[in-house]
């Protein structure tokens, strides 16, 4: 009924912010303005509602011959709040802002008539601490510009009463998104469209079947609740199932709207804290979990706190600029035995760290762990605060036998109706018809044209890691040079010269007085930035032992040893100067030592490898691989597999080009358009 008519509140509820406006209250301000009372109304609805619920229920006579204390004692019995103005005085906050003589104290008396959890969440008698919507501080804003009865009377003209919870929780919806486009602290954080908690709803209730077992659904990110709440109660309208929900942000205003809303839910539970440090569901676990955290986050603020988590929900611990996985995994080990969940992320989530890293890691688990059912790419311009790609990813620990070790991509960033007009960044969304198609493309689970199922090894790769040994000009390498197991010449030189300076002391013990105050000044000030500022293949750099010349020949990339008459061509490799200070001992005073090595010209080097489930198919993958395309001496390394899931590369379609005549005659008629201005030009 409802859900339509009560959207006409939407401008209305909006139009209080006109005398915000109006008193210079900056935009961005309006939310912390606006929630309060959006909590007022909503809860002073939902009480008038329930009241009139309990006199249907005993008739109104019969409330005429209960005691005060008895009705009293009924109405906390609902659990959902009490408030001695409204069920004692009959008096609503529309009533109180008849008399504006009277208003002051009358309104503070009936925020004081709350009980004392929902004076806790308005923030009614906050002083220090958590003040979760902060009424009294916004009240004491308002009184200031002397607008607070104005204000209070533009929200008392608003009645919910007549809507059910599913209707207000859909107008809440509407408004913490227009919040959510203004707010620029919170911004992206708390708002999932309607349509994307469609699909998540449908994707869910096809997973679910009628049954007088108790469905817990659980948000470790819940801000406000509606992705929760409206997941909810589109599961109750598909799905014959007791439902039961559980939330935990730690933004103060989200959590008191959202645990406002869950008292008038059959036992919503909803807790306040960070859930990556501070989880108030610790021994709980859930059939579904859902969850839209926040992007690209960081996490240094309390850094310590996860790398000591002793939870064991933590397999490995992403870049710290960005704390999506971290929710993932968390919400993972939140999941019971056959549980399963649809989770909201932007692509970092996919592809964003190197083999090894810990991204990489974390995917490589979840696809371990075979719970990855499949990851869908929404359309761009979905969200109402960035136009970026965002991606479902499906998890699923009841896997079916055909889809075990396997996974779907689907590939629904067309999947979408254009908006009439933009809310923001949002200019499109994923319309029923396209929901129900791609639920339908889930559970057929077979490739179609926008949708593919892989092993879950296609998304593994190996990354090989090899030393390389460089090779000069006729393929000769300085390690072949090297007899008797030795791994490198060390030369006892006489003098080094690169052209613009000379060495002939490798074991300084005196300094220029006049320059530096000390040895080791001497050795930080000039001897170590020399050294370091080497560069063998840039300069013609020379090293003189009693036996023998030492240089690079750079045309062809070898090194040379030069004695007797004779020049010799060594191989590949590299002329390594160090330097170093020397605290004196007991036996030598304190030096700087200069030392000259030539070596082999190593490279470690990384190719990136189809994987292979075998064992020994993967090896031989490998090596295949690397005596195809390296030609050099090379030794194995280490190997990291990662794992990186791509739909550009699954899903790429290459641009068509044009035929050469199109192209041929697009470029003759050019060239008469120019040769028709150029006489235009002449006349």
């Amino acid at each position: 009924m409802i859900t339509q008519n009560i959207l006409q509140y939407e401008s209305k509820i909006w139009a209080t912010a006109d005398l915000l406006r109006g008193c210079g209250i900056k935009e961005s301000e309006w939310p912390s303005y606006m929630m309060p009372f959006f909590a007022l109304v909503m809860i002073e609805s939902r009480l008038v509602r329930m009241f009139d619920q309990l006199k249907a229920e005993i008739g109104e006579e019969a409330l005429e011959d209960i005691s005060q204390e008895d009705l009293i004692e009924l109405i906390q019995d609902k659990g959902q709040g009490y408030n001695g103005y409204i069920f004692e005085k009959n008096q609503t906050l529309k009533d109180i802002c008849q008399n504006d003589k009277s208003f002051d104290i009358d309104f503070e008396a009936y925020l004081h008539g709350f009980d004392s959890e929902t004076k806790d969440l308005l923030g009614v008698d906050a002083s220090e601490g958590e003040k979760f919507l902060d009424i009294k501080g916004i009240i004491a804003k308002l009184k200031a510009k002397k607008v607070l009865l104005g204000y209070t009377k533009e929200w008392s003209g608003i009645d919910l009463k007549p809507f059910d919870n599913s209707a207000i929780t859909t107008l809440e919806e509407h408004i913490k998104r227009r919040w959510a486009d203004i707010s620029a602290e919170t911004a992206g954080e708390q708002f999932t469209p309607d349509d994307v908690i469609g699909l998540i709803a449908e994707i869910i209730a096809s997973k679910i079947d009628d049954s007088d077992r108790l469905l817990k659904i659980y948000d470790c990110t819940c801000g406000g609740g509606n992705l929760l709440f409206g997941v909810e109660d589109r599961i109750n309208a598909k799905v014959k199932r007791l439902t039961q929900t559980f939330g935990q942000d730690w933004n103060d205003a989200l959590y008191a709207l959202a645990k406002i809303e869950s008292r008038f839910r059959v036992d919503s539970k909803i807790e306040h804290g960070n859930t990556l440090t501070d989880d108030k569901f610790y021994n709980d676990e859930f059939d579904v979990v859902i969850a839209n955290p926040p992007y690209g986050v960081d996490w240094k603020g309390f850094k310590k706190d996860i790398e000591n988590d002793k939870t064991g929900r933590f397999e490995y611990l992403p870049s710290i600029s960005d704390g999506q996985l971290l929710f993932m995994q968390h919400l993972i080990s939140k999941l019971n035995a056959l549980g399963m969940g649809v989770v909201v992320h932007n692509g970092s989530t996919l592809f964003s760290g190197d083999a090894g890293s810990g991204e990489s890691n974390i995917r490589k688990w979840m696809l371990d762990s075979d719970i990855v059912e499949a990851v869908i790419q929404l359309p761009t311009d979905e969200f109402f605060n960035t136009g970026i790609y965002t991606y479902l990813w499906v998890l699923n620990k009841n896997k079916p036998v055909n889809r075990q070790h396997r996974m779907m991509l689907i590939n629904a960033s067309e999947k979408f109706k254009p908006l009439k007009k933009s809310k923001g960044s949002k200019r499109k969304e994923v319309d029923a018809a396209s929901r129900l198609e791609i639920v339908e493309t889930l559970a057929r689970f077979v490739d179609n044209d926008y949708a593919r199922v892989f092993d879950k090894e296609f998304f593994y790769f190996n990354k090989q890691a090899i030393r390389l040994t460089n090779v000069d000009e006729q393929g000769r390498t300085f390690a072949s040079h090297l007899k008797d197991g030795k791994t490198s010449l060390k030369l006892s030189p006489l003098k080094l010269e690169n052209g613009e300076r000379t060495l002939t002391k490798f074991m300084i013990t005196e300094y220029d007085s006049e320059r530096f105050g000390s040895l080791v000044e001497a050795y930080e000030q000039d001897i170590k930035l020399f050294v370091s500022s080497l560069d063998y293949k840039e300069q013609p750099l020379m090293v003189t032992t009693e036996k023998a010349l030492y240089s690079f020949d750079a045309d062809q990339e070898t090194l040379i040893k030069e004695g007797l008459g004779k020049r010799e061509a060594l191989g590949c490799g590299q002329i390594v100067v160090k330097a170093a200070f020397k605290k004196s001992t007991k036996t030598q005073v304190e030096r700087i030592e200069i030392t000259v090595e030539l070596t082999p010209d190593y490279q470690k080097d990384y190719e990136i490898i189809q994987f292979h489930r075998d064992e020994a198919k993967n090896r031989a993958e490998i090596e295949a691989f690397l005596a195809k395309y390296i030609t050099k001496p090379f030794e194995y390394l280490e190997n990291v597999v990662g794992v990186e899931i791509n739909f550009n590369k699954v899903f790429y379609k290459p641009e068509k080009l044009r035929d050469v005549a199109t192209i041929l005659d697009k470029i003759a008629t050019l060239d008469n358009e120019l040769k028709r201005l150029e006489k235009e030009l002449v006349v």
